[in-house]
């Protein structure tokens, strides 16, 4: 196995009248056995950082190395790396085993016992051993990923590479793919570069998290790190669901202002935000706390009553284990959303109830308008910093 590096990777489409830069400096050093997810919305350059890495798409400017050998100039079937697709790719007029076994058949001089000896290793890794006589209309989309995984399996490459492979799978399929991709990745310890736009599988599944927006990398780092630490505005809004929220305002009298609040901050906030003047608050929906409802008395009293609020619940959405409740500021354009919130599903939030918050400091963040980048970010305690780690 190899280390595989990207230094300085640019990728430049020309139509012969436009330039596009699809991909911009990205650097990225994937470690020997790593699981590293490049995540970002559709557009963002993922799948082309991939195709590059592949082969399959020129490079305009930099350098792809794995182990001491550059890449740029090697032929896609020279280069020691498989890859899955997003829409499988098997030949149709093929079985499961022809599928599996074809690369190597074509492409190096094993002997036919060593090919099938592979398949049928890879097949009972996969549980579709006793599928390779079917062909790919007679398999379900989960089979058929399986198949498509295999293929790549045989290959024993040092790299894989999967585009959203699990993409045409049904939620519950896909939610079983993850935790099998995973397992298998560790098994086989081979390094491994995953492209999603979804950040859920992105969390769960990745060593470490590339996040990537208009071609260019915003914030490379473990899971749990780029949820609690995000470098930037797109970041912290792009990793985690419900997503972060967030409200613009003014640097002021040592606070945050805006027009429905001031938030006083603690000394170590206020010298991280420094001169910024325009900025913006973000804090988690977990993280804001429900402490009262109407006609419920308040205990906050100095530091906790400066940074209570009083506001509206306008929607509340029970999901069992723990309730989702959107809500917004006194005077507010009807259906206008200021904060998410997650309660605890045994606690009852009324619709169109008046409701007292809490926004704790040690849970916010700060971001400056202007650029983007964070100011400060929350408070970690022991246990999320050993969780980070």
């Amino acid at each position: 196995m190899a280390r595989l590096t990207l230094d300085d990777v640019t990728k430049v489409f020309d139509d012969g009248e436009d330039e596009i830069v699809a991909v911009e400096d990205v650097s990225i050093d994937i470690e020997d056995g790593e699981f590293l997810v490049l995540v970002g919305p559709s557009g963002c350059g993922k799948s082309t950082t991939l195709r590059m890495i592949a082969g399959l798409e020129t490079i305009t400017d930099g350098e792809i190395r794995l182990g001491t050998e550059t890449l740029n100039d090697v032929k896609t079937q020279d280069r020691d790396i498989a890859m899955v697709f997003q829409s499988y790719a098997l030949y149709p007029h093929l079985t499961a085993r022809e599928n599996m076994s074809f690369g190597l058949e074509e492409s190096t001089d094993m002997s036919d016992s060593e090919i099938d000896r592979r398949v049928t290793e890879a097949a009972s890794m996969m549980g579709i051993e006793d599928l390779l006589d079917r062909k790919p209309g007679q398999l379900s989309g989960g089979q058929q990923q399986r198949v498509a995984l295999g293929r790549a399996i045989v290959r024993d490459p040092e790299v894989f590479l999967m585009d959203e492979p699990l993409s045409n799978l049904d939620a519950k399929l896909r939610a079983e793919m993850r935790t099998e991709l995973q397992q298998l990745q560790q098994q086989l310890g081979v390094t491994s570069v995953y492209v999603t736009h979804d950040q859920t599988e992105a969390m769960t599944m990745s060593d470490r998290i590339a996040v990537m927006n208009d071609g260019k990398l915003q914030q490379v780092g473990r899971p749990l790190e780029l949820y609690h630490e995000p470098a930037n505005l797109f970041v912290a809004e792009f990793i985690g669901e419900p997503s972060m929220n967030f409200m613009s305002g003014r640097h002021e009298r040592s606070s945050f202002v805006s027009d429905d609040v001031e938030y006083p901050f603690a000394d170590d906030i206020e010298r991280a935000v420094g001169d910024a003047t325009d900025i913006i608050l973000g804090i988690r929906p977990e993280d804001v706390e429900i402490v009262s409802g109407s006609g419920v008395a308040v205990n906050g009293t100095g530091d906790d009553a400066a940074h209570e609020f009083e506001m509206t619940a306008t929607v509340v959405e029970p999901m069992g284990n723990q309730n989702v409740v959107h809500l917004e500021f006194p005077g507010e354009t009807e259906g206008t959303e200021d904060l998410v919130a997650i309660t605890e599903g045994s606690h009852k939030v009324e619709e169109g109830s008046t409701v007292t918050v809490r926004l704790p400091q040690d849970a916010v963040h700060v971001f400056d308008t202007r650029t983007g980048e964070t100011l400060h970010d929350r408070r970690l305690t022991f246990d999320e910093q050993a969780l980070r780690l």
